[in-house]
């Protein structure tokens, strides 16, 4: 790490323990090395820089939407944290092409598969494609889901601390029996599948979209 990003970090570590009360016993069961896919929900904008300086000096970064390097302040994080910046809304070959040369540098690379915030703290639908980067490299993915946080402002106007839980899955890789080609109805499938993986972690309140545990399939998933 650079001297610039262990004073960044360690600015950003101090400011959000002191607003928040963190329970991150769950990311021990994150791999030191080896590439792959961090799932996570989308709650707020501050969950990125919490999960990044947990996991270091693991190598990690993350996709971040690119309206957060016009802004100098949220700039100076996503350059020194390398973030990779997409295009909403389309399809971002530049983007993809950082995300697979991260992924054989051996970095975990964090995706959110809901593709925007969920301002309730329940999950929204997954994204289609958000599975393109586990089947196109066959990487690991590891489920982790995290709560409290959807609270922080809440309880900023308060002067309180926010409670944030950590939990972490089963890894899996997303594969389609047989070695046939991957049809869109398949991606939509594995999207689902995806994220009956983060709902299984989260408290019933929270698991939004995915309430229903019993539509859960896992006709794509193999648990590493």
């Amino acid at each position: 790490m650079t001297i610039r990003e262990r004073m960044l970090n360690a600015v950003t570590r101090l400011l959000l323990h002191i607003v928040c009360k963190i329970d991150a016993a769950g990311l021990h069961a994150m791999p030191h090395d080896g590439p792959g896919l961090l799932l996570s929900n989308h709650v707020t904008n501050f969950e990125g820089p919490l999960i990044y300086v947990l996991l270091r000096p693991r190598k990690v970064t993350a996709l971040g939407k690119r309206e957060l390097w016009e802004n100098p302040f949220t700039r100076i994080f996503m350059t020194t944290w390398n973030i990779i910046p997409i295009t909403r809304g389309g399809v971002d070959s530049n983007a993809m092409r950082e995300c697979l040369r991260v992924l054989n540098e051996g970095y975990l690379l964090g995706i959110a598969a809901e593709g925007t915030r969920s301002k309730t703290g329940e999950l929204r639908k997954g994204q289609p494609g958000a599975t393109f980067l586990a089947t196109r490299n066959d990487v690991p993915l590891y489920p982790m889901v995290h709560w409290g946080l959807h609270r922080l402002s809440a309880n900023l106007k308060r002067l309180r601390r926010t409670p944030v839980t950590f939990r972490v899955g089963r890894p899996f890789y997303l594969r389609k029996a047989g070695g046939a080609p991957i049809t869109a109805e398949d991606r939509r499938r594995m999207a689902d599948e995806m994220m009956y993986q983060l709902a299984i972690l989260l408290p019933e309140e929270l698991r939004g979209h995915y309430r229903d545990l019993s539509k859960m399939t896992t006709d794509y998933i193999q648990f590493a």
